[in-house]
């Protein structure tokens, strides 16, 4: 014979909310004051109540009601679930970074990540010492890397359109070129055909010799010769800084702050020329996945790459 299973009972949390309003107050009145309702509809309440837990819960004694022993017994118990339903259904506080402890996984280029990382790392110290952070190189594709978890922030130039991806500008920058100290470029006039002329290191992950700047340079009847490709701007200013290859880096545009992303180029020593071509400009910005939006670690890093990369002074959106 088979056995049927009986259906779950099905829990109505106001009434839960109303059994304490009742138990505490012992007056249909007073309880109905209490949650905003009528008498009225807090008495069938109450004659709900005693027909699921059959009993009558409050009699009259005199002008008053008084607790059953049943209703006794349960009122702390009660209280407490109601206390545990309103901190389940409180939005967030937010959350104190000190208290923190948690890893975050930041997917960002070599470029970024090392302009990140101390900046990040000291306002970790400072403010939330429990963080730990790791860098991912653009291995991942970056949308589905966010929705699975794998990564919680992408930092750079956000070339994916994801429906559900938030994604937040954070600095506009320009493209510059990077050459040598005594570099043959760094006298005279820079002209496109003098720029086209000399030997170029081009970036690019999946081996690509050719980008905007050939297409600005092709609209001067100019081309360049690209004598390697390298899949990490680190390794193309390292090699620009010791030998007469041109390399392009991220700059600040003229009249702003200048941006952390140049300052491995500084570092290096490498000398920063004006490309004498209309280049696209390059934004920078951050993305996650929808599910972080209102947490308050996720908040903390968010607000710290923003500090972290834009000027001094200004504010975050």
């Amino acid at each position: 014979m088979t056995q049927v299973n009986s259906p779950e009972p099905v829990i109505d949390a106001n009434l839960a909310v109303a059994r304490d309003a009742l138990l505490s107050e012992q007056s249909v009145t007073r309880a109905a004051a209490r949650l905003h309702t009528s008498p009225a509809a807090m008495s069938r309440t109450l004659a709900r109540l005693r027909r699921i837990l059959q009993d009558p819960l409050l009699v009259r004694a005199g002008q008053a009601m008084v607790p059953t022993p049943r209703a006794q017994a349960l009122r702390d118990e009660a209280a407490t679930v109601v206390r545990r339903l309103g901190a389940l259904l409180t939005p967030g506080t937010g959350v104190d970074p000190a208290a923190l402890h948690t890893t975050f996984t930041l997917q960002t280029a070599d470029l970024v990540g090392a302009a990140l990382a101390p900046g990040l790392l000291q306002l970790a110290r400072q403010e939330a010492p429990g963080i730990s952070l790791r860098f991912r190189a653009e291995e991942l594709e970056a949308g589905s890397a966010l929705r699975d978890g794998r990564i919680d922030l992408e930092v750079g130039s956000i070339d994916h359109v994801d429906p559900e991806t938030q994604v937040e500008e954070l600095l506009t920058l320009r493209m510059v070129a990077a050459v040598r100290p005594g570099h043959p470029l760094t006298e005279g006039t820079l002209t496109p055909a003098r720029f086209a002329a000399a030997e170029h290191v081009a970036v690019s992950r999946r081996g690509r010799f050719t980008g905007p700047l050939d297409t600005a340079l092709a609209e001067h009847n100019v081309s360049r010769r690209v004598s390697a490709v390298l899949p990490s701007h680190l390794a193309a200013m390292t090699l620009a800084a010791r030998s007469d290859v041109i390399c392009l880096v991220p700059a600040a545009l003229p009249g702003a702050a200048p941006s952390p992303l140049t300052d491995a180029a500084t570092a290096l020593g490498l000398h920063l020329l004006d490309v004498p071509l209309p280049l696209p400009p390059l934004t920078i910005g951050m993305a996650w996945h929808p599910r972080h939006a209102a947490d308050g670690a996720h908040h903390w890093l968010r607000n710290a790459v923003r500090r972290t990369v834009r000027a001094p002074g200004s504010s975050p959106s």
